[in-house]
């Protein structure tokens, strides 16, 4: 039996079964939107996401795939194809974030972050761009970092894969346009409450002109901007930080 379709905007947020990426799907639910909530080892952080989704009267789906592999990231798709018929908002939102300087980086580590950081992207862009393109809308969102702007040296290989996210949206959002709109979101630090790793150290506030560490909403509030809104912007990076890069 052939399922009806939607007449709602359908996204797929990648990464999306903990920290920003569950909070980006769950924003996006309460704004209108069906999601599919892509998870490669949250599993049970996709399916609350899910769960949370449906409470609100929105359709959902948690769908494993590593991004980092074309057949996955074709499944993960075709998968939302399938329930949703459609495709409007691509979140690239999965991420590695591990150490190193150009001294002691692991050529697995590297590798890591080149797979997931950029090569997922680059994979999940190029399997919605032909939907998008096709339906004749599309928004591509790439949530790439502050270490893609400034030189994070004791996170070299992290630093390096956002710098590549950056120019992969410039490039997309020209090779796209007029149909499909892509952009980009690199945030600062972003304190998300119960999930926090104590291992990993944040810079002084006093080293933000804000004089605060950002908050999910903050990256939400631009998200949301660029979905509905934003009509006349492509191949930008929104920089939202309190104003820690300023030189």
């Amino acid at each position: 039996m052939k399922r009806k379709t939607s007449t709602s905007p359908v996204a797929i947020v990648t990464g999306g079964g903990k920290r920003l990426g569950r909070q980006i799907a769950l924003a996006l639910a309460a704004n209108g939107y069906d999601v599919v909530v892509n998870f490669h080892e949250s599993g049970m952080g996709a399916r609350r996401t899910v769960s949370e989704i449906k409470k609100m009267g929105r359709r959902a789906a948690a769908v494993r795939a590593d991004v980092s592999k074309r057949k996955e990231v074709d499944a993960l798709v075709a998968t939302a194809m399938r329930q949703f018929q459609r495709v409007d908002i691509l979140v690239n939102n999965a991420a590695r974030f591990v150490g190193g300087t150009i001294l002691d980086t692991s050529e697995p580590s590297w590798n890591t972050m080149m797979n997931v950081n950029l090569k997922g992207m680059f994979l999940c862009s190029q399997a919605v761009a032909p939907i998008m393109l096709k339906q004749k809308v599309g928004h591509i969102i790439n949530i790439v970092s502050l270490g893609g702007i400034q030189a994070w040296s004791r996170h070299l290989a992290y630093s390096v894969s956002k710098a590549g996210a950056i120019m992969l949206t410039k490039c997309t959002a020209k090779s796209l346009a007029p149909t499909v709109r892509v952009n980009a979101i690199a945030p600062g630090t972003i304190v998300i409450k119960g999930e926090e790793d104590p291992a990993i150290g944040h810079v002084p506030k006093t080293g933000i002109p804000l004089s605060r560490y950002g908050a999910p909403s903050d990256i939400i509030d631009i998200v949301l901007f660029l979905a509905q809104k934003a009509s006349y912007v492509t191949g930008q990076v929104f920089v939202i930080d309190g104003g820690r890069s300023i030189p």
